[in-house]
This record gives C-alpha cells, sequence and structure tokens, in this order.
C-alpha cells in the first residue's frame, strides 16, 4: 500500500494536468465543496487512480492535508491493514493524548496485532481514528483518498465508514473523502444493484469516470511517440480506455509494423483481460462467449440465444471494461478479446456454440459462417457455398463479411482444389482492402505470396496490401517495386495497367500533380490495350483531378471522358470511380445542392460499407454541409467518418480535416485548431501534401477567429510556399487566399494583402468563373479598402459579394460578409458628430445587418460569428 502526505504548501506539488479531465475535475471539486465525499466508479484503466491523483494534487497546493491508501487484493483479509497505513500518516502530536483503549488499539494496529479482539478492540479503534481525524482537521482541512476501494479489508473499511458518517458531509466539514472502485467487484452478491462502496457516507456522489474521446487520447498517445494513424485506431480498439490504449501501443512504439501488419497481442493486454474475465460469474462468461462467437453480436442475438439475463451481463461485462456497447451493438475492447475469449472455450464447446448461433441468426451469410465453423475439416462443397455467399455480400455493400467468407472459403477448401484457394485468397485480400481489415489482407496475401501462385495472384495481392495504406502510401515503395518488376515481367496490360493507377494516386498524395498525370496518362493507355474500362475510366479521373488542382483548362474533358465510359462497378473504390469526382468538382464550382444530393445517393449505395470508399463520401458530405450552413449535418457526418476511420484504422487526416471544418461552421474554435494540429502531424508522418495544405488552412482560419492574426498568417503562408513547391495554381480548390489576404491587412500589411489578391484573381481568369472565391476575395478587398480609409468602396464589395454569397446558398460566407460591413459602420458611426441625421442613418444599417446576420442561420449563433 502507498501513503501520500503533505507537510504544508511549500511542498506542494502542482497540480499534474489530465488530458480530457477538465470538466470531470470541476464537476469533483464541486462536489467534494458541497457534499464533502464522492465515489469515483468506472472499469480499471480508465484513469480513477489518476484524477485521484490530480484531486490530492490539488489539495496539497491548497495547504490541505492529503490522506491517502490504496486497497491491494493481497491485503484484504489482512485486518486494520489500511488503516494502519492511514494511521502512519498522521502526525505524531496528534497521537499523543488519545484515551488509554483508543492509544492501546492504535499501538496494536501499527504493531500489526491483528486477532480477533474480543475485548471490544474494534470499537476503541473507530473512537480513535474519529478522533484522530478531528484533531487534524482542527489545524487544517483534510481529504481523504482511498484507491481500489474494493479491496480493502473489511475492518479498515468499517472503521473508515463509521468515521466519515460523523465527520464528512454536510457542506461545511473540513473532512473530505474521495473513494474510488470499480464494479461489479462492489456488488453486493445475488442483487445486480450498484452498493455504495464501503469507506464513504450513504450520501457520497457517485461519479463515473468516463472513456477518453478520440482527441485526447490522441494527444495522451502523441506523448508517447505514437503515430496518429495508429492512435485514432487505438481509440477505437480501446473504446476510449488510457490504460489499454497505452497498453495496446506499447507493443507498437513509435515504428509501427510496416504495411499495417497487425501486431501480435501483448502478454499484458492477455493478462488484463484474463483479469476482467476472472471477475466476472460462469454465467456472464457463457454470455460473453456466445457474443464473441457471434461477430456481429447484438443484445437481441443474445435473447434469442437463450441467455435470458444477457442485458444484465453484457452490462456486467461493460463494468469490467471487456466491451462497449452502442444501442444493441456490442463491440469488444481490444477486439481481440473476443478471440481471447473464444480460445478459452474448448473445440467441442465452440462448435456447440457455433452450431447454436447457426439455428438462431437471422442473415443467410451469418448462417452459413456459422455452420463452416462448427467443423474445421475441408469440404468443397462447403467451401463453394461459403465463395458465393462472399460475392454476394461484397456486392451488397457488406465487404467485411465477404472478406471473412472468402478467407473462410479458402481454409475449407481441399488440397487438391489449390487453384480454387488461392482464387479465394486473393478475393479476401482485395475485399479486405476496400474494408479496411489488416488481419485478414495480411493472412491472405501471405498464404498467396509463400504459396506456388502465379503472378497475376501475386501481384494482385500485393496492390491490395498498398490499398490498405489509403494516403499512408510512403511505405509502399518497395511493394510497388516488387510488383511492378513481377507484372512488368509477365508483360499483361491487365496487371500494369491497375498498379500504373495506384503510382498516378501515390504521386498526388505526395504533392506532384505532373507526375500524377503523367501516371494516369500511362494507365490509361494500358487499360485500354486491356480492355479494362473500370481502370481506364478510373485514371481519366486521377488526370483530371491532378489537371484541375494545376490550373489546366481542359480538366472537365479528362473527366467527361471518363464518364463516358462505362462505369466501375461499386466494389470499394466508389471514392475513386468519375462520379464521386464530379460531385468533388461540383463542390469546387460551388453547386452544393448538386454536389450534396449526388453524394446522398452515394451513401445509400455505401451505407453498410467499413472502408476508405465510406469514410470519403461522409466527409465530403460533412463539407458540403459546412458550406450550405447546415452545421449539425456537418458535424453528424464528420463524426461518423472519424469512427469509421479509427475502427479501420484508415489514414484520419481526412476525416479530421472535414471535422476541423465543420467545428469552424458550427461548434468550437478551439476544436476546430485541435484536429487541424493533430492532422497537420498525420499528414507529415503519412507525406500526404493534398491534406497537410487543407489542414495548415484550417488552422490558419481558426487562429485568425482566435484573434492570433499572426499565427493565422504563419499558418496560410506555409499553404502557399506548399502550393508553389507542388505546381498548384488554382484559387477554386482550396481556397485560403482570402483568408490570407484578409489576416496581411489587419496586420497593416496592405501591400502585401493586395498582392495575394491580384494573383488570386488573376489564376482565376473571368471573375464569373470565380463563384464564391470571388467573392471571398472581394470581402478581403473590402477589409484592405478599409484599412486605407476607402469605406465607401469596401461597401460597395461588401454588398457584391453578399449578393453572390445569398445566390450560392452560403449562409455562413454572407454572414461573415455582414459581419464585416456592420463594423465598417460602426467605425463611419464613430466618426461623425453625435445626433446627425447620416449617424442616425448608419446606426440603423448597422443595428440592421447584425439583425439580419442572426437570422442568416441559426446555426451562425453557435460558431462565433456574432
Amino acid at each position: 500500500m502507498i501513503g501520500v502526505d503533505s507537510t504544508g504548501p511549500a511542498a506542494a506539488p502542482s497540480a499534474p494536468r489530465l488530458a480530457g479531465r477538465s470538466d470531470l475535475l470541476a464537476a469533483a471539486e464541486s462536489h467534494l465543496s458541497r457534499d464533502g465525499s464522492i465515489v469515483l466508479t468506472g472499469p480499471s484503466g480508465i484513469g480513477k487512480t489518476a484524477v485521484l491523483n490530480a484531486l490530492g494534487a490539488a489539495a496539497t497546493a491548497r495547504g490541505e492535508l492529503v490522506l491517502r491508501i490504496a486497497g491491494a487484493e493481497a491485503d484484504r483479509w489482512l485486518p486494520y491493514a489500511a488503516l494502519a497505513d492511514l494511521i502512519r500518516r498522521i502526525p505524531e502530536t496528534h497521537l499523543d493524548g488519545l484515551p488509554a483503549p483508543q492509544h492501546a488499539a492504535v499501538q496494536a494496529v501499527l504493531l500489526g496485532d491483528r486477532q480477533d479482539d474480543p475485548d471490544g478492540r474494534a470499537l476503541a479503534v473507530r473512537l480513535a481514528w474519529q478522533t484522530l481525524l478531528e484533531r487534524c482537521a482542527a489545524t487544517r482541512p483534510v481529504l481523504l483518498l482511498v484507491d481500489d476501494a474494493q479491496w480493502l479489508d473489511t475492518p479498515s473499511a468499517d472503521a473508515l465508514s463509521a468515521a466519515a458518517r460523523r465527520v464528512t458531509g454536510c457542506g461545511v466539514s473540513t473532512v473530505r473523502m474521495v473513494a474510488a472502485g470499480r464494479w461489479p467487484d462492489c456488488v453486493t452478491a445475488g442483487d445486480d444493484a450498484r452498493q455504495p462502496l464501503w469507506p464513504v457516507p450513504a450520501v457520497a456522489t457517485e461519479i463515473a469516470v468516463p472513456p477518453l474521446g478520440s482527441e485526447d487520447l490522441a494527444e495522451l498517445l502523441d506523448e508517447h511517440g505514437i503515430p496518429a494513424r495508429v492512435a485514432n485506431k487505438l481509440h477505437a480498439d480501446s473504446g476510449g480506455n488510457p490504460l489499454l490504449a497505452l497498453t495496446l501501443g506499447g507493443a507498437i512504439g513509435a515504428r509501427p509494423p510496416r504495411y499495417g501488419r497487425p501486431v501480435p497481442l501483448p502478454d499484458a493486454v492477455r493478462t488484463l483481460i484474463g483479469r476482467r474475465l476472472a471477475t466476472l460469474a460462469a454465467e456472464v462468461r457463457e454470455t460473453l462467449l456466445i457474443a464473441a462467437l457471434a461477430g456481429t453480436p447484438t443484445v437481441g442475438l443474445l435473447l434469442r440465444a437463450g441467455r435470458e439475463e444477457a442485458a444484465r451481463d453484457v452490462r456486467a461485462a461493460a463494468d469490467a471494461g471487456l466491451l462497449v456497447t452502442d444501442g444493441s451493438g456490442i463491440r469488444f475492447t481490444p477486439p481481440a478479446a473476443a478471440a481471447l475469449i473464444g480460445e478459452s472455450a474448448s473445440a467441442p464447446h465452440r462448435a456447440a456454440v457455433h452450431a447454436l448461433l447457426a439455428g438462431v441468426v437471422t442473415d443467410s451469410a451469418a448462417r452459413l459462417r456459422h455452420r463452416a465453423l462448427t467443423c474445421a475439416a475441408p469440404d468443397a462443397e462447403l467451401a463453394a457455398a461459403l465463395a458465393t455467399t462472399a460475392e454476394a455480400a461484397h456486392r451488397q455493400g457488406s465487404r467485411a463479411v465477404g472478406a471473412e467468407l472468402y478467407l473462410l472459403a479458402a481454409d475449407r477448401t481441399p488440397a487438391e482444389l489449390d487453384g480454387h484457394r488461392l482464387d479465394r485468397l486473393v478475393a479476401a485480400a482485395e475485399v479486405g482492402a476496400t474494408a479496411g481489415l489488416p488481419d485478414i489482407v495480411h493472412r491472405a496475401a501471405d498464404a498467396v505470396l509463400s504459396a506456388d501462385a502465379g503472378t497475376r495472384a501475386r501481384v494482385r495481392v500485393r496492390m491490395a496490401v498498398i490499398d490498405l495504406a489509403g494516403q499512408g502510401l510512403k511505405e509502399m515503395d518497395e511493394v510497388f517495386a516488387a510488383a511492378l518488376n513481377e507484372a512488368e515481367a509477365e508483360g499483361d496490360p491487365a496487371l500494369l495497367a491497375p498498379l500504373r493507377l495506384r503510382q498516378s494516386w501515390a504521386a498526388l498524395i505526395d504533392g506532384r500533380p505532373a507526375l500524377c498525370a503523367a501516371e494516369a496518362d500511362a494507365a490509361t493507355e494500358l487499360a485500354r490495350t486491356a480492355g479494362d474500362t473500370a481502370t481506364e475510366a478510373m485514371a481519366l479521373t486521377v488526370k483530371a483531378t491532378a489537371t484541375r488542382v494545376m490550373g489546366h483548362a481542359d480538366h472537365r474533358t479528362h473527366l467527361d471522358r471518363a464518364l463516358a465510359l462505362p462505369q466501375p462497378a461499386v466494389d470499394g473504390w466508389l471514392h475513386m470511380a468519375p462520379r464521386y469526382t464530379a460531385a468533388r468538382f461540383a463542390v469546387f464550382d460551388d453547386r452544393l445542392q448538386e454536389a450534396r444530393t449526388d453524394l446522398l445517393r452515394m451513401l445509400a449505395q455505401v451505407e453498410r460499407d467499413s472502408g476508405e470508399e465510406i469514410v470519403q463520401i461522409l466527409r465530403s458530405l460533412s463539407e458540403v454541409s459546412a458550406r450550405m450552413g447546415r452545421c449539425r449535418d456537418a458535424l453528424d457526418f464528420a463524426d461518423r467518418a472519424i469512427r469509421i476511420s479509427g475502427a479501420a484504422g484508415i489514414s484520419p487526416g481526412p476525416a479530421w480535416y472535414d471535422a476541423a471544418v465543420a467545428e469552424l461552421a458550427g461548434g468550437s474554435v478551439n476544436r476546430a485548431a485541435g484536429y487541424a494540429r493533430r492532422g497537420i502531424r498525420a499528414s507529415e508522418q503519412e507525406s500526404d501534401a493534398i491534406f497537410l495544405g487543407r489542414h495548415l488552412h484550417t488552422l490558419g482560419q481558426a487562429r485568425l477567429r482566435g484573434g492570433d492574426v499572426r499565427g493565422g498568417v504563419e499558418a496560410l503562408l506555409r499553404v502557399r510556399e506548399l502550393e508553389r513547391s507542388q505546381g498548384v495554381s488554382t484559387p477554386l480548390v482550396l481556397r485560403w487566399h482570402a483568408d490570407l489576404a484578409t489576416g496581411l491587412a489587419t496586420l497593416g500589411e496592405r501591400d502585401r494583402a493586395e498582392e495575394v489578391i491580384d494573383e488570386a484573381r488573376c489564376a482565376i481568369g473571368d471573375r464569373a468563373r470565380g463563384g464564391a472565391v470571388t467573392a471571398q476575395l472581394d470581402r478581403a478587398e473590402a477589409v484592405v479598402l478599409t484599412s486605407r480609409g476607402e469605406a465607401g468602396a469596401a461597401l460597395d464589395r461588401l454588398r457584391e459579394a453578399a449578393g453572390r454569397f445569398e445566390e450560392l446558398g452560403q449562409p455562413l460566407e454572407l454572414g461573415h460578409c455582414l459581419l464585416v460591413q456592420g463594423g465598417i459602420e460602426r467605425r463611419r458611426l464613430s466618426a461623425l458628430p453625435p445626433g446627425g441625421g447620416a449617424a442616425h442613418e448608419l446606426s440603423h444599417r448597422a443595428v440592421g445587418h447584425h439583425r439580419h446576420l442572426r437570422g442568416v442561420d441559426g446555426d451562425l449563433l453557435r460558431c462565433g460569428i456574432d
């Protein structure tokens, strides 16, 4: 056991800063000051001890006496073990003068004389402890901290509880207590109701320590050198439990395995899961076994499987930190816990559970899966049925199901049908890559590459590994080289075309659009030779994107050629298809309603997906919603994209970018800046030049709105230099120019601001082509004109810009125009003599602009514009 005491303010340590716990600490301090005692609950590893540490450090800094103990399972049966530790922290002067029976009882406790006490020592110990607390409180406030309260020995808990009832609470006591424990250890046997922890009064307030949010956990993991993509996945796998996330991350460190290859589960995590399982009753563990083998468990499925207390059992497992629930869905934390729970049962037991589940699941694919898992023996007929069902699931958008069934089909294929086995392994790798399933992709790819497989199979599984990387293609050079070497030796354009397509995309991500266009041309010619219209259409689409960012006028020609070809099937690549890029171009051209309609239709097609495809569509919908002033939709779409990215281990940069945009539109400027900072780190780690520039832009906007004008300008200047180095010259894609000009004008650098505006207008060409970009530049120019004292000309620019934004249906941009316009008119008003007609007219107009601003969109009030 560990005790911590304080001898006064001079020795007080500063309170540690806990990521994501500021609101919790404020609530705890409030309850302590009002009620006197609180109980912190939650599963092991959730951070109760860290919160105790912070509360203790804060109390010590205030000059309070902090007395702390931590229960230990090994000492649970040693009478007064905990109380002895506490008494040793009491100043010795307070022990002097105790009545003889109490003094003798205290000495017996301190000396370890813990035999049964027929002479009433227990009462003397209680009275002595109460007296000691009162003497301590007479000199300064006392804070009792009890960690792992479920392991306190019974006599100590009784003594603490008795004293707590008498000297804490009532809102005025100078003795307060914080106890931390976890359920289900504190649940009375046979009773699902949660009982108060022993050491605290019945009036104590219970506070559950919640999981950390993805942003807060990313901040914590960043301090340990864990890359952003891995941190995002760890949040999903751990359910926000910081200890579990750090333990999982400890096996990865700052250098995760190459190519997204999963790492073995650390022994520390296996031990942690085993300990959590050991706290649960046998009937709860049986329910968990059924859930673990179900694949996609729900409470309803468990009830159908005969687990009548499924809801209670799931709550107990969630309290133990083994799973999290989202409505009726169940997700193990970490997901590997499901495999460990399955391994803990015997093979006949697992087979019986799969047979049970095969009779109660309502989905035909799940029924076949459980039937296949009742026996591991090869079965040609069963393997063929699994492959057919996998193909159907893939076609219907259930790519995770399809990938698993393809792999299971390969496992059940007899040795004499090895060609079929290899085909099914390739399909498992390709479908698994689109679903973001590294376990399946690497298992299948390793099996193919270690077998006597042909060139086509080997190249295809290597491409699946490349596809799994998403935006993080910087480490794929070796895989690209191996695949190209084999494909070129074969001389098959059907293999070379998709490889060159992927190289074109890698060049675009790396900030080399000219090389991207050249690779796309090569892919187009190879695909045309091979008669592969799907790859040809996607190569033309990438060429259209590259030429657009370089400001070439023929970008639409390439996209129209792609749209004229037979469209690629929706098989995990919709985000690379011409129709998706057409929707993105509509966003760039401010045809927002058209883009939104098309994107919503695409979302309906991929709503069962779990990979890159749905993330890209969700984040695009978030961006469109933000532009249209539909701020709640923007935040919701971004949140969904983040959750899917984390669960699938996809590059977090894209989803974080649109989360930042959504927060700027209808949330918090501070949260927007946080997403942008993390996105910059993620993009730099993955050499993603596309989203590095985008995150720098949102960071610049957030800083400008937060009052850090110079910091905002610095971020935006980085964007300019980045685009210049890439050969990007169009302001119609990433619209940072007006923000930079506004920041420069605010800093008094009017000439540089005008230079930025002129360069952007020159790049746009015809003013009508600019749409919202031209209006943004007009608004920035109004700020420059105002700084030069040309208020009349500034207002003309603003009225023109406001009219264009209103026509385009962009209320947030309109709101910014009205805000700038109102500010100009207030300044003009302050320069006029009071009482004049002109002053009255200007005052009326300024008030009108602000009323109009408040009525533009209700969400504007939440984004700090007014």
